[in-house]
């Protein structure tokens, strides 16, 4: 297996400047309705398996679609991908956007899942 020394390097710095939060915490935050979370995930990966109630922005195009999708930059918005790397880099690139209240779920959507909380197949 080819090794991502970059992309985790890239993963690390990004994660300096961002706040991730647990599956559990992000789950009662969308459950009262203090935030909405956002699968940065590929659409394939969206199909096969996702979180309820989450809006599908895939990274390669959040920069684009955030602004349709949630234009309030105060909203709480909890970025989460299959483990964590993908999502620090969005939330890093919403935040240089100007949205003030990003999180990153730790260990994404396998913690998630992990955590035994629900999904939609």
């Amino acid at each position: 297996m080819a090794e991502h020394t970059r992309f985790e390097k890239l993963v690390a710095d990004a994660k300096k400047n961002i706040t991730e939060i647990s599956p559990r915490d992000a789950a009662e935050k969308v459950k009262s309705g203090e935030a909405v979370i956002a699968d940065v995930r590929e659409k394939d990966e969206w199909d096969e398996e996702h979180i309820p109630d989450a809006i599908h922005l895939s990274r390669g195009t959040i920069e684009l679609d955030i602004e349709e999708k949630v234009p309030d930059t105060n909203t709480m918005i909890i970025c989460h991908c299959r483990g964590g790397g993908r999502s620090a880099l969005a939330t890093e690139r919403l935040q240089k956007m100007g949205y003030k209240n990003v999180r990153s779920m730790a260990g994404g959507f396998k913690a998630w899942k992990a955590a035994g909380l629900p999904t939609i197949k």
